[in-house]
C-alpha cells in the first residue's frame, strides 16, 4: 500500500485549471481499483492518495499520467507501508 502526498509547486489558480482533468484522471484510477481514497489537504496545499497497486515502479507509471504532474503543478512523495491493524471495516487492507 501506498501514501502519495501531493504538494502544489505552483499559485490554486493555475492548479484549478486543471482541477478537472486530475478528477478525470483521479475517477480512472478508482475504476480500475488502483486508488482507494483521496482529498484536498487543509489548508490547501495538495492532497492526499490512498493507493494499493502491487509496485512502486508501477505507481510511479500511473502518475505520469496525472495532468498536475504532466503540467509540474505538484511534487509527489510516495511512502510504502504495510498496514498490521485497521478497524473492522478496513479488514480487507490487511495483508
Amino acid at each position: 500500500m501506498f501514501i502519495i502526498n501531493l504538494t502544489y509547486k505552483t499559485e490554486l489558480d493555475k492548479v484549478d485549471q486543471f482541477l478537472d482533468d486530475h478528477i478525470e484522471f483521479l475517477n480512472e484510477q478508482y475504476e480500475r481499483g488502483h486508488f482507494l481514497a483521496s482529498g484536498r489537504k487543509i489548508p490547501r496545499t495538495g492532497g492526499i492518495i490512498l493507493s494499493n497497486v502491487a509496485s512502486k515502479s508501477e505507481l510511479k507509471k500511473i502518475i505520469k499520467k496525472d495532468p498536475f504532474q504532466k503540467n509540474e503543478l505538484a511534487a509527489y512523495e510516495i511512502t510504502e507501508f504495510v498496514p498490521s491493524k485497521t478497524c473492522d471495516e478496513l479488514k480487507f487492507l490487511l495483508e
